[in-house]
């Protein structure tokens, strides 16, 4: 399964039933049945009703954030109310039709920890009223530092030049991994280039990819391999039928770390008798500036369904 990300950077792929397992049999008696078997706690009793301090309310089984404490309200029932959530993305809302009436669950979604339901009677400017048991959460105060599972992503960059970008581009975020890439230009001389001054050869651009990833699932040894896969790092001066020095293959490294790695990975490659006959031209400089390509460049294989060179390097 290709990692899943939210818009605020969590790592929300679905845990495997047996990675839940794990994790829920360190939970208390109340919170086993609350978040493993849909239960519901008695109103006025949950640990966290009155809790007023500043922090982050998370899932009490993967320790997903799930509120903020700015969020929470007063509602009156007897549950922790919230009326907007952490990030739309952490939360899975499913029909409920138990006890005779049509109610919305909500659920962990990296977990599938049953937390609650929400309602349409909150106040503004939502309307929404997020109906928690104390069980199913964690509370992870603004003063402490928060613990590893209750973490963003914390991504890292490289780029990639490989002749026209739509291909590299595409192939790149296939990976599993891989949260964006981008079409762009690096490595030239003239600020803010157009893609009819790149075309012209007379910048000194390459076109380049922008990749952001998970260092956590991919590995920046793991890129370099793809690249090798997805490119011919043996023609000089394009790829393909894409012919000119905008086309050239080049990896652009960032900072040492990537240097002495891309350095070790060449010499490596050298030796594979693959390239004996034919020696690798693939350019190791140091990054600078990169600009990204108009808008019609960006995800241009998904949305047009045209084919370019490369091929999938993650099967």
């Amino acid at each position: 399964m290709k990692p899943r990300y939210s818009k605020s950077l969590y790592d929300i792929t679905p845990l495997t039933k047996e990675e839940v397992e794990k994790l829920a049999s360190k939970l208390s008696p109340e919170a086993y049945r609350v978040t493993q078997h849909a239960g519901t706690e008695p109103p006025f009793c949950g640990g966290l009703l009155k809790e007023k301090g500043a922090g982050i309310y998370a899932c009490v089984v993967c320790g997903l954030p799930l509120f903020r404490s700015e969020q929470k309200f007063d509602s009156g029932t007897g549950w922790p109310s919230f009326f907007d959530v952490f990030d739309p993305d952490h939360l899975e809302k499913l029909p409920d039709h138990s006890y005779g009436m049509i109610r919305t669950e909500i659920r962990c979604a990296r977990c599938g920890a049953h937390l609650g339901h929400v309602f349409d009677d909150g106040p503004r400017p939502t309307g929404l009223r997020y109906c928690l048991n104390s069980a199913a959460l964690r509370f992870l105060s603004a003063s402490s530092e928060l613990p590893p599972e209750s973490r963003p992503v914390e991504p890292k960059v490289a780029y990639f030049a490989g002749g026209c970008f739509w291909g590299i581009e595409h192939w790149f975020q296939l990976g599993p991994g891989v949260l964006d890439a981008v079409s762009g230009y690096m490595q030239g001389h003239v600020p803010n280039p157009t893609y009819e001054q790149v075309c012209s050869g007379t910048t000194g651009h390459a076109e380049t990819v922008k990749v952001v990833y998970d260092p956590r699932r991919l590995s920046y040894r793991r890129l370099l391999e793809a690249f090798f896969e997805m490119h011919d790092p043996t023609q000089v001066g394009g790829q393909g039928p894409d012919i000119g020095e905008q086309y050239r293959s080049g990896i652009w490294y960032v900072d040492e770390e990537q240097r002495r790695e891309a350095e070790a990975f060449l010499a490596e490659k050298r030796l594979d008798p693959k390239y004996q006959k034919r020696p690798i031209v693939t350019q190791l400089e140091k990054a600078k500036t990169f600009y990204p390509a108009e808008e019609y460049h960006q995800n241009y294989i998904e949305r047009t369904g045209r084919r370019c060179h490369g091929r999938n390097p993650w099967q």
